[in-house]
């Protein structure tokens, strides 16, 4: 017969008994300190991982700790003082500064230069004879191709390219749209 096991092999059965009550608590209380985190983080990956670091410390303390009725308890801080540390630890990316940077870029123009200049373009574009006017309303306006103008007029794309030049060229030449140039 061999003598049974002492030592070492013993302290491995009792780390295997935590073990096991450590995951049945796990496995128990796990849905609700889930909800507990994800209160706590506003990404649900983040509380995820928020529960496992603290489940990790909880393992960690699992023998220290007495009263394993106060179990949800001592999770809970483990969960607010895991997240107090991410938190004070976050990296800032906003910086004070003494004046407010100006916006880069060409400003937005005024909304009724904005209209005006609507009005002379439409004005401009009625003034086009009529196969002209179509094609450019469909290609600009409507936003086609050459090869769907030409379809839906039913003409060659090489109608719409010669026909949308020459209106182009009226509009550019047009002197109620000279000024806003």
């Amino acid at each position: 017969m061999t003598p049974p096991p002492s030592g070492p092999v013993c302290a491995g059965a009792s780390q295997y008994a935590s073990y096991s009550t450590f995951s049945s608590y796990v496995r128990a209380r796990g849905p609700v300190l889930l909800r507990t985190a994800r209160s706590l983080t506003a990404n649900p990956c983040d509380a995820e991982d928020l529960l496992q670091t603290a489940l990790a410390k909880t393992f960690v303390a699992w023998e220290r700790i007495e009263d394993h009725r106060a179990l949800d308890g001592y999770v809970r801080r483990a969960l607010l003082n895991t997240r107090t540390s991410q938190w004070r630890k976050r990296k800032v990316d906003e910086f004070a500064c003494d004046e407010l940077p100006e916006p880069s870029g060409v400003p937005e123009p005024d909304p009724a230069e904005r209209q005006v200049l609507h009005d002379a373009m439409w004005r401009a574009v009625l003034k086009l004879p009529e196969r002209q006017r179509q094609m450019v309303v469909l290609r600009y306006y409507e936003d086609l191709s050459e090869a769907q103008t030409a379809e839906v007029l039913g003409v060659s794309v090489g109608t719409v390219k010669s026909a949308v030049s020459r209106a182009l060229g009226k509009l550019r030449e047009d002197p109620e749209l000279t000024p806003v140039r």
